[in-house]
């Protein structure tokens, strides 16, 4: 592996000399995230949520770390475990609670970091793999949150295993066989809470590596831009450090106020009461719902409620549910214009602002309320125009658009024009 920086970075202490001629770490750390790093001038604040993503990812291995010390994967002891973590270990509390509001948090700064791709085109070449890479840590993401929100073993904890794996039901021929195969039961049982355990501890390891080939992709044709006009000069960038990181700092110093305000004063707020009951299989909760950030996807599987020709409502839903991020993997390629940055595409940013962004407050509203009226048909029509936005308007628009013009380079976006040609 060989980097374009790799012989900018001359160690003068004797030390890092005597590294770096044996283990090029120092190198590598300079390039990745130093002065050998060089990123256009012009990035805003929407910029740094990946940076923030890293840093939610560590909290959560390092706090998930510690709670797997005291946790008991057993459901005869897991909901009395999780009561020793907080009541008997110490900072145990702490622990718990950063773990927990770190996973909302996580979600937090990974949505605003996709939308963000949306609004700019982060995903167009020659940048696919970077998206790609950043879809399936998502997903990854996803699995480790809901195996997590099992292991408490409360009310909702045992429903919403019940009612996820249950999804699989819908599969036609294999789907019963793979729902036991996941619990290793009939039902959510010590089985499955096993597995559940296991692989929450393991996943997000799997994450972490997933997002250093994330890191790793970016570096090759470098960050994009809010403009989307590739670099052209030395003019257009500047140093990752000290710009960028005093930037990312400040950001940090904010979230962790913001985070911190939740872990210490409001600990509870995005979690369910009824997860701080144990778990009962014969008594059924009035509103089984997942976690706030699966809500979304959760209003579309149950945006569909009769069959289509052949197909059951059920299946309809869980297909839909997963597609609804599987199409993100096709952005690249549905979206046809030239132009990156939705700040030069008129036509599609109204669309984005005023389609994209209230379907998705619908599904968040809808995902978390009771499967009745008029969730449920809102729910359908901001389905029916999120996959529509995806599949026929984003196509249809860069293919008809007229795109403002595009300034020339990094320079002149920031500079103005008479600057960039001084």
């Amino acid at each position: 592996m060989s980097f374009p920086w790799a012989n900018e970075y001359k160690p003068t202490n004797p030390v890092m000399v005597w590294m770096d001629e044996r283990l090029p770490l120092p190198r590598l750390i300079y390039g990745a995230v130093g002065g050998g790093y060089e990123v256009p001038r012009n990035l805003n604040y929407f910029w740094n949520f990946g940076f923030l993503a890293g840093l939610c990812l560590m909290i959560q291995i390092v706090t998930g770390v510690v709670l797997a010390m005291h946790y008991a994967p057993n459901t005869l002891v897991a909901f009395d475990s999780t009561e020793h973590i907080m009541r008997d270990v110490n900072w145990g509390w702490l622990m718990r609670y950063a773990h927990a509001n770190g996973a909302s948090a996580f979600f937090v700064v990974v949505y605003l970091h996709i939308f963000r791709g949306f609004y700019y085109g982060s995903y167009k070449a020659p940048r696919e793999m970077i998206w790609l890479l950043g879809v399936v840590i998502f997903l990854l993401m996803m699995a480790t949150a809901f195996m997590g929100y099992v292991l408490p073993w409360g009310q909702m904890s045992f429903w919403g295993a019940q009612v996820i794996t249950g999804l699989f039901g819908a599969i036609p021929l294999v789907g019963e066989p793979i729902q036991y195969w996941l619990l290793g039961g009939f039902a959510p049982d010590n089985a499955a809470l096993n597995r559940f355990f296991s692989l929450h501890f393991l996943l997000p390891f799997v994450i972490l590596g997933v997002v250093i080939l994330h890191v790793w992709a970016l570096h090759i044709p470098g960050s994009s831009n809010p403009t989307g006009v590739e670099v052209k000069s030395e003019s257009d960038t500047v140093p990752f450090h000290p710009y960028y990181t005093a930037k990312d700092g400040w950001t940090v110093g904010l979230f962790m106020i913001i985070y911190s305000m939740f872990v210490f004063f409001a600990p509870n707020m995005l979690g369910h009461p009824d997860n701080y009951i144990p778990a009962n299989p014969m008594s059924t909760p009035a509103l089984i719902v997942p976690e706030w950030y699966f809500w979304p996807f959760y209003a579309i599987l149950r945006a569909f409620t009769f069959d289509f020709f052949f197909i059951p409502a059920k299946l309809m839903g869980v297909l839909a549910m997963f597609a609804a991020i599987l199409v993100w993997f096709l952005l690249p390629w549905l979206d046809k214009s030239p132009v990156r940055s939705s700040n030069y595409r008129p036509l599609y940013r109204k669309f984005f602002w005023f389609g994209l962004i209230p379907a998705m407050i619908v599904l968040f509203i809808c995902g978390g309320a009771h499967a009745e009226e008029p969730f449920i048909m809102l729910s359908q029509i901001a389905t029916l125009y999120y996959f529509a936005h995806f599949l026929i308007i984003l196509p249809i628009v860069s293919s008809i658009e007229r795109p403002d013009p595009l300034p020339y380079s990094i320079t002149e976006s920031v500079l103005g024009p008479a600057a960039a040609k001084a």
